[in-house]
């Protein structure tokens, strides 16, 4: 009898977490997302496609998809599939956006400094973006990432395959499908513990305050540069979701999630 009182109630409090999760796409509209398509100057970065948000190919303005929710500890679950050496990604504890005009003459050409320099001047202005120009919106972020691991367009390091902490950890083993194929994935952000799993494997268990995480961003970054400390200090704890455009096709569905 007390085996079976408590199989019932491992089942209802099973339940009871099921039941907190909310849907966030109702596979029709932008209705709970910032419609890119409706900013000044509108963005054609993402359309809705067979009940699925999708990320399009090569869009005037390379800019994520924003929920208008904003989460601080949370549990996401989604299913997600990329086109052949599509690269996307799902971005959690947004630090800052910055708006690039990509065709703005500037007088440093590497991307790091490129933004250093966004940030000291403020040049751009998306709303002045002519239609020969294009536009970039930069994320500081953290990324779940979503890539065709075999057939992507250079030879990938570890930290940059599907399932890793993009650019700072990479995941412990390969579980996604091949190109084209529906994938499950459930992201858990938990105070600075973070979860990325894959068609129910878990390839990723990290710390955001990990050493790693540091010296990863001085790697790329520099101490100096704004983006470091940002990614360090992680001032910003509530954050929307942000689905990626990275220029190429990805599709997204059945997107819920609940608070923790």
């Amino acid at each position: 009898m007390l085996r079976l009182l408590l199989a019932t109630s491992l089942l209802l409090l099973a339940a009871s977490a099921q039941s907190r999760f909310k849907s966030i796409f109702d596979g029709k509209t932008f209705s709970g997302w910032r419609d890119v398509r409706l900013l000044n100057v509108p963005g054609n970065a993402f359309s809705i496609h067979n009940g699925a948000i999708k990320s399009n190919k090569n869009p005037w303005i390379n800019e994520d998809l924003f929920s208008l929710g904003e989460y601080t500890d949370f549990e996401l679950e989604f299913e997600w599939k990329v086109g052949p050496r599509g690269n996307s990604g799902i971005k959690y504890r947004l630090q800052d956006a910055v708006f690039l005009n990509e065709s703005i003459e500037r007088p440093v050409k590497k991307f790091e400094e490129t933004l250093r320099d966004e940030y000291e001047r403020r040049p751009s202005n998306r709303a002045k973006l002519k239609p020969t120009e294009h536009g970039q919106l930069y994320t500081v972020a953290f990324e779940f990432q979503l890539i065709d691991d075999n057939n992507y367009s250079y030879k990938l390091k570890d930290n940059q395959r599907t399932g890793a902490l993009y650019s700072f950890l990479p995941p412990t083993k390969s579980a996604s499908r091949p190109p084209g194929e529906w994938n499950s994935a459930r992201l858990l952000v938990q105070g600075d513990h973070v979860e990325h799993w894959v068609n129910g494997e878990k390839v990723l268990d990290a710390n955001l305050k990990s050493p790693v995480i540091a010296a990863g961003a001085r790697a790329r970054w520099g101490e100096t540069h704004p983006v470091y400390k940002l990614l360090v200090d992680q001032p910003k704890k509530k954050s929307p979701i942000l689905i990626q455009n990275h220029g190429d096709e990805a599709w997204f569905r059945n997107l819920r999630i609940r608070s923790l």
